[in-house]
């Protein structure tokens, strides 16, 4: 075989494999290895040829990012303040039907800042939103549905854990991507937000008299002062992370510390945390730092491969030679990455997919920062799609009402689909949305 026809077979046995059910580190590995193997001849060259790779991929001071943003957000969890946001907010949209709707929304929104991911999003406000949401008289679909949709925000808004493996795998600046996903993750926020009053005028019911309702519930009001105080914790950390990396104090490696160290101090001020408890959360935040790591390690590997196979180069000379403009290669990577997104989870779909697309990219001189938020708002689509739709999952396992179905999410979360469809097109048609803020 040539080594462009193993390129190729390596693309297919990685999505065989993963359907198989075989680790997405472990299949990258696996076929990168065989694959040099394959074209060099040889197996020690093959493993040499890997554990190169691996020492390159995670040798950065960049990396570090990822540990103490994952340790932050843990302590984010546990410290409470998920439904301390959604309290407040609860209470500021009131008066508004759809009111909880909408503050499920937005307190996803606020604590995406803090967090950096979606399935964190969706399992925390599956436990706080929608007991609240039902017993307000807001049907299951839509329950459930507005928190499937609204975690996805936690991927966009940053700081964002699929922004800072795009940032390793593309080698782009992750400051820069933290700062593109900011108005992209605030406009999808305002785009769920206006599909809940869509909702409402089209099926009331499914909001029944949500506003009247939530106005003269049983629930306490809030004063200012109280409102403040519950809001001051996640203030603190927003100002702390995003504040230092747009105001040029810290990089982003530094602001995941000063996060991480300001959210230690947040959980054991509440009085959230034990030594059991921290030790507990290190060997967690441990446990998925080196299952992520060995992704990147993959991820590099199979980039090398496709690199020795002439794969990218061959792409780039078919797309200049049969003359196929921007816009097609954008519709047909589109269109691959959302099929992908209804078996893949989205960490797979790129580690799949950019190596082999990204010098492509490089090639017709795109702005990576800019592709890297239309890629990352199109795999969250994935995360809403059926058969996968790993957020409706993660919802499902834990619900507290085990009679709610998962088709049942699946339906709920699609009017929010349609939103993010919306999204993708005005990120698209729209680039100075995300380097507004960089430019």
């Amino acid at each position: 075989m040539t080594p462009l026809m193993i390129g190729l077979l390596s693309i297919v046995a990685i999505l065989v494999l993963v359907q198989s059910g075989l680790h997405i580190g472990i299949a990258l590995a696996a076929v990168s290895f065989f694959g040099v193997a394959l074209i060099r001849d040889n197996f020690d060259i093959a493993g040499t040829f890997l554990a190169l790779a691996a020492l390159d991929s995670i040798a950065k001071f960049s990396f570090g990012v990822i540990p103490l943003f994952v340790l932050m957000g843990l302590l984010v969890s546990i410290s409470g303040i998920g439904r301390d946001i959604f309290d407040v907010a609860g209470q500021l949209f009131r008066r508004v039907t759809g009111g909880l709707g909408v503050a499920t929304v937005f307190a996803n929104a606020i604590f995406a800042a803090v967090n950096g991911t979606s399935i964190a999003s969706a399992s925390v406000f599956t436990r706080i939103a929608v007991p609240e949401l039902l017993r307000h008289g807001y049907s299951a679909k839509f329950s459930v549905g507005v928190v499937a949709g609204s975690s996805v925000l936690g991927m966009l808004i940053p700081p964002s854990l699929l922004l800072i493996l795009y940032g390793i795998i593309a080698e782009v600046s992750i400051g820069s991507l933290f700062t593109a996903g900011i108005l992209p993750g605030i406009t999808l926020a305002i785009l769920f937000i206006a599909t809940i009053f869509v909702i409402g005028f089209i099926n009331p019911a499914d909001l029944g008299n949500s506003g009247e309702r939530t106005a003269k519930s049983d629930v306490a009001l809030m004063s200012a002062g109280q409102m403040l105080w519950l809001s001051f914790p996640i203030v603190l950390l927003i100002v702390i992370v995003l504040g230092g990396i747009y105001g040029g104090v810290f990089t982003p490696t530094e602001a995941g510390a000063m996060g991480a160290f300001a959210s230690l101090l947040v959980a054991i001020a509440r009085r959230k945390l034990t030594l059991r408890g921290f030790w507990d959360l290190l060997l967690e935040t441990g446990t998925v730092t080196a299952a992520i790591s060995f992704v990147i390690i993959a991820a590099h590997i199979y980039a090398r491969l496709l690199s020795l196979s002439g794969l990218p180069s061959e792409l780039s000379a078919i797309i200049s030679t049969r003359d196929l403009g921007f816009v097609t290669v954008m519709i047909a990577y589109l269109v691959l990455v959302i099929l992908l997104g209804t078996i893949l989870d989205s960490a797979s779909i790129m580690l799949i997919l950019l190596p082999l697309v990204v010098p492509v990219m490089i090639n017709m001189e795109v702005d990576l920062v800019w592709f890297g938020i239309v890629t990352i708002v199109a795999v969250e689509i994935g995360l809403l799609t059926p058969p996968l739709g790993l957020a409706c999952f993660v919802i499902k396992s834990n619900l507290q009402d085990h009679d709610i179905p998962i088709s049942t999410i699946f339906r709920g979360a699609l009017p929010f689909v349609a939103a993010m469809f919306v999204a993708l097109l005005i990120v698209i048609f729209v680039p100075e949305l995300s380097l507004a803020l960089i430019n």
